[in-house]
């Protein structure tokens, strides 16, 4: 389930690396064995809009997710309306690859295929849809249309690893496996792509990270987080890219330790 993109082609711009006909891609993957340091410059400074997503273990497979807001980069978080519950991926949580950097806390490591979602701080750069073009004020972050034309690569051994491509615009397809982006079972009408593993891409590290449209309740991911269809939609209107929104997933057990070097807010014990 994503990564940089390619707005004036109506494809996703997440980073630097992307090509003129590339946006970011849908896989999982594998990083190197390090996880992130409490002791690191906060992920956050820059960001006055925070979805935190707090599970209850790495292994937990729901977790609890609230926005906050703040009025400057020197103010405290303040939680924007009621909580919401998630999924994520079908064995938890594993750190990735983002805004938090790499050293020592404890905890497993995202890889291709794990089935877990990342942990960590991550950009929230680009929503996505099925709608040619979301009505006015509903989508505020910049928006890619999905058409059967829109691919995630996931085969490790492709140049477009980890990228979202328009079929029609690639010359030199060299993939075995990728996903259809407009699926038929509508968990993609609506999503967010994360920034996970962008800057750079590193085979096996996972891939197509996306907030997205769950299946029940009761059903995990393979490593996306997923909210009812009302709470996407209510999450895709509060998203503005002038706040520089940022997305932190963690287990509870990891939060303690990062929440004063990052600056989080606090959470219910």
């Amino acid at each position: 389930m994503m990564k940089t993109l390619l707005r004036n082609s109506g494809m996703f711009l997440l980073a630097s690396l992307w090509l003129a006909a590339v946006v970011t891609g849908c896989a999982e993957q594998r990083l190197p064995a390090s996880s992130p340091a409490a002791g690191n410059a906060s992920p956050l400074l820059d960001s006055t809009q925070l979805v935190l997503v707090i599970s209850d273990g790495w292994d937990a497979t729901t977790a609890r997710l609230q926005r906050f807001a703040r009025a400057g980069v020197d103010r405290n978080w303040t939680p924007v309306g009621r909580a919401m519950a998630v999924t994520i991926g079908r064995t938890g949580l594993a750190w990735g690859r983002g805004l938090h950097g790499q050293s020592s806390l404890p905890g497993p490591v995202k890889r291709e295929g794990d089935g877990k979602a990342p942990a960590g701080a991550f950009e929230l750069p680009q929503a996505f849809g099925y709608a040619a073009r979301p009505d006015a004020g509903q989508v505020k972050l910049p928006y890619l249309a999905l058409t059967d034309d829109v691919v995630g690569v996931d085969d490790v051994k492709s140049r477009y690893y980890n990228r979202i491509v328009k079929l029609s615009q690639v010359n030199d397809k060299d993939w075995d496996s990728a996903e259809t982006m407009r699926r038929s079972d509508g968990l993609y009408e609506w999503g967010v792509l994360v920034g996970h593993n962008t800057s750079p891409v590193a085979v096996g590290a996972g891939s197509c990270i996306f907030l997205h449209i769950w299946r029940g309740a009761d059903k995990p991911t393979a490593g996306c987080t997923a909210m009812s269809r009302d709470d996407m939609l209510a999450l895709l209107g509060w998203l503005d890219p002038q706040a520089k929104p940022l997305l932190v997933q963690l287990p509870r057990e990891t939060y303690a330790p990062l929440a004063g070097p990052w600056g989080l807010p606090a959470i219910p014990q």
